[in-house]
């Protein structure tokens, strides 16, 4: 499965973003409120500044406690962004995650991005191909 197979089958449609010099609490209830795991920090929506993931603020919780909150969200994201591209087959991308130890990985077709997939996308996927592969060889000794 590619990942343009995969953002087709997601339930929000397009990235969810938050502008640079965000607060924190006010990502944090964001992400809460749309019941995602990381929101992309960007000016225009399509051309991402960085990543910031629950983790990256329970990370800071635990270090600093809750004035972390009243930090920007341009302190506490990942800057350095790994992305994958429509065309990407799931099992690279999921590869990807794993190694790198993250759980969400902007979508760029060119320098915009059309989206965002959660390794919970990724892996849902491949468990579907996975399964219509089992299906099909059954299928085929069966002899349907």
């Amino acid at each position: 499965m590619l990942v343009h197979q995969i953002l087709k089958d997601k339930d929000i449609s397009g990235p969810q973003t938050v502008q640079p010099g965000t607060k924190v609490a006010d990502a944090a209830a964001f992400l809460s409120e749309k019941k995602i795991g990381a929101v992309i920090v960007s000016k225009d929506g399509v051309h991402p500044a960085g990543i910031l993931s629950e983790r990256d603020i329970v990370r800071e919780l635990g270090r600093r406690g809750t004035p972390c909150l009243d930090d920007m969200v341009d302190d506490l994201m990942t800057s350095e962004l790994v992305t994958c591209k429509p065309g990407d087959r799931a099992i690279q991308v999921l590869q990807v995650m794993t190694e790198g130890r993250f759980r969400h990985m902007p979508v760029m077709d060119g320098d915009k991005m059309i989206g965002v997939v959660s390794i919970g996308d990724v892996v849902k996927a491949r468990l579907d191909e996975l399964s219509s592969q089992a299906d099909a060889l059954k299928n085929m000794i069966m002899g349907y």
